[in-house]
């Protein structure tokens, strides 16, 4: 019988996950001053009782004025350590691996939420010394869109505290209780910003060549391996095609590079570095970023992660047992149903007696299950046969 690799365990450097589900890291908008609130304990919470092996928290800003919009969490002081360290230790708990994204907007920042439009943000936002702190800087002085915020380049001698400030959320992640870290290097965010030529006019040791390009997320990951225990993960999201000058060919150089600094897995999305929309042919169409992991994998020599459109158990199970990634990502999916994971076992059959679910389920799942409902080889006919006769 061939292994069910979505449900085999799996070890990163020292952390054992449970299964080869993480939950995608997807924005909330729900903080208050950067704090995290009982929404995302029950987001992320739900996640973990659902079956995940790792949940990752949403995109954490580094510096107040990385945030992209009003609500997002923050790890830029010490006082967000203790708040993030709750949703840390039930994560665990409940059996899954805490994980957050590290991040900073650069020039996507002070922008209203989505479903507000995500127009650029005005003063009366926010309090006076608030929005002065709101800083949109990026590597060059360049809009993300004609309605986007003007952001100012930094400055060559503001680039050291830019990179210690990345070095310093890790330490307060790993305060926080998380066994994994994820830098968010995609999606047009400021490390994709250095990357690219269309994003990155500089003329100083930071732009022009790729090799100056890369410098800021090197240098940026070097400062989060200092500050993060050897034992623990550390994952990087890439835009892998972006259509405006960084594309796979680009990404397999730097991820040769990024592995001997101590990056474990790259989880591979696209797009986002213009306000464009990407022309991907295979952008509707289930797992259309998959290739993309799986061309990472083979030719940077390093463990990816796909993410995009994986929306059934058997697909992920494909994916795996093909060899085209070592992790999946579920997003929207989990939004739909938080109990994904379970669901995913049951379907598979790779958990008859419910040992993933919580006792305060499993016990009551169990028999459900004898009486013909649910699982892998349930029917509606049996079901109802089953509980006519009593068996």
């Amino acid at each position: 019988m061939t292994e069910i690799l979505l449900f085999t365990p799996m070890h990163i450097r020292d952390v054992l996950l449970r299964n080869r589900i993480v939950t995608a890291p997807m924005h909330q908008y729900s903080a208050i001053g950067g704090f995290p609130t009982d929404w995302h304990m029950v987001n992320a919470g739900r996640w973990a009782l659902g079956g995940a092996g790792m949940v990752m928290l949403e995109s954490t800003k580094v510096e107040e004025r990385g945030r992209g919009t009003i609500g997002d969490l923050g790890i830029w002081k010490d006082e967000h350590v203790e708040p993030l360290r709750r949703i840390a230790d039930f994560i665990r708990a409940n059996g899954a691996s805490p994980a957050i994204q590290l991040g900073h907007s650069g020039r996507k920042g002070r922008v209203s939420r989505p479903w507000e439009g995500q127009a650029a943000l005005t003063a009366d936002c926010c309090p006076p010394d608030e929005w002065e702190r709101w800083d949109v800087v990026s590597s060059s002085a360049l809009p993300f869109s004609e309605t986007s915020a003007m952001p100012r380049a930094l400055e060559l001698s503001e680039i050291p505290a830019a990179i210690d400030a990345w070095g310093a959320a890790a330490a307060r992640a790993d305060k926080a209780g998380f066994d994994a870290i994820e830098l968010h290097g995609a999606h047009g965010y400021l490390l994709h910003q250095f990357l690219s030529p269309v994003a990155n006019t500089r003329t100083d040791p930071y732009g022009g060549s790729e090799e100056n390009r890369m410098r800021f997320f090197l240098e940026v990951v070097e400062s989060v391996r200092a500050n993060w225990p050897a034992g623990k993960p550390l994952f990087v999201r890439l835009s892998i095609e972006d259509e405006a000058g960084w594309g796979p060919e680009e990404n397999i150089r730097l991820c040769r590079r990024l592995k001997p600094l101590g990056v474990d897995v790259i989880d591979c999305s696209t797009g986002g570095l213009t306000s464009a929309v990407p022309n991907f042919f295979r952008l509707n169409s289930f797992g259309y970023q998959v290739p993309y992991a799986e061309q990472i994998r083979r030719e940077a020599d390093i463990m990816t992660m796909a993410v995009g459109l994986i929306i059934h158990a058997d697909q992920a199970e494909e994916i795996l047992q093909r060899r085209q990634a070592d992790l999946v990502a579920i997003g929207r999916e989990f939004l739909y149903n938080p109990n994904w994971g379970l669901d995913a076992a049951q379907k598979l059959g790779a958990d008859p007696n419910y040992a993933l679910s919580p006792p305060q389920a499993a016990h009551w799942l169990t028999k459900r299950a004898r009486r013909g409902f649910g699982g892998k080889g349930s029917t509606w006919a049996a079901g109802i046969h089953e509980a006519a006769s009593g068996e």
